[in-house]
């Protein structure tokens, strides 16, 4: 054990620690964070020794964590058998335009991690041109004719699933969860808590999740949507969600993929499903 920490934490704390290993001229730090804690340690350690990311923050664009904490115990094996590392980049929400509920990432920082292919998970792109943006549209014009106002929609984090509720005139958190009855938000940047109270609140009416992929990365749950949990998935059931994605994003994001942090779950929700990817038009995609 190196170093100690006092009850409360902070990035100063990180910091210290991760100069400490450097100091100890250890192979490679592992850590359990998200994007935040990653821009702590590389502000340490540069380029001077690799790192690697166990996937357990709320933000985790950056192409330094393992796609998942299975998969981190590959990673770490393969990297001591073949000592091979790359550049991955470091990303992180720019602060102020959260703080007005936009999304804008922004690149901080490259830091060396193991070269392991697809164990690693690439990094967030965030997609806007105009082609993509009236693909958002023709997306939401043919969800919102689909939709059926007794039913209650819990919709999932970013623009393209905003772009929904956009075409109806409603304000949306951008980051956040928000419900949906009757074309009206109902509940705003709800919590997992929230999401499942509204479930019994309504015993009687049908839910579905609209939740569209992270460019790139191709996650559907698991990163920046963990509100939608596990037990709220069970609840709502999985032929109940309805994925959207623009051509885009799918032309570069090929396969779409799974980390609730439950592994049985994970497996019933891999396999084909159907993409919505403009108006009356689906793709049939794989989760991975």
């Amino acid at each position: 054990v190196i170093g100690s920490i006092g009850y409360k934490t902070s990035s100063i704390d990180t910091k210290k620690i991760a100069l400490k290993m450097l100091e100890r001229n250890i192979d490679i730090i592992v850590f359990v964070g998200g994007d935040g804690t990653a821009r702590d340690i590389v502000e340490v350690v540069d380029k001077k020794i690799p790192i690697l990311g166990i996937p357990s923050g709320v933000k985790m664009y950056s192409s330094i964590f393992a796609s998942t904490p299975e998969d981190g115990g590959i990673v770490l094996k393969k990297f001591y058998e073949h000592r091979l590392v790359r550049e991955g980049e470091i990303l992180d929400i720019d602060e102020n335009a959260f703080r007005k509920d936009r999304i804008d990432i922004k690149m901080y920082a490259y830091a060396l991690t193991p070269d392991v292919g697809s164990l690693i998970q690439s990094s967030k792109e965030v997609f806007y041109s105009e082609s993509d943006e009236e693909n958002k549209k023709g997306i939401a014009k043919y969800i919102v004719e689909m939709m059926d106002k007794d039913t209650i929609y819990i919709l999932g984090a970013g623009t393209t699933v905003k772009a929904i509720t956009d075409f109806l005139g409603l304000s949306k958190t951008v980051l956040g969860i928000d419900i949906m009855h009757n074309f009206s938000i109902i509940k705003y940047d709800v919590n997992e808590r929230e999401i499942i109270d509204t479930l019994k609140e309504y015993p009687s009416k049908k839910f579905k999740i609209i939740v569209s992929p992270l460019g790139r990365q191709g996650y559907i749950f698991g990163r920046g949507n963990q509100q939608i949990s596990p037990k709220v998935i069970r609840m709502v059931g999985i032929n109940n969600i309805i994925i959207i994605a623009t051509k885009q994003k799918l032309k570069i994001t090929p396969y779409l993929r799974v980390d609730t942090g439950d592994k049985r779950l994970d497996r019933v929700l891999k396999g084909y499903r159907r993409v919505v990817i403009d108006y009356y038009e689906e793709k049939i995609v794989k989760v991975i």
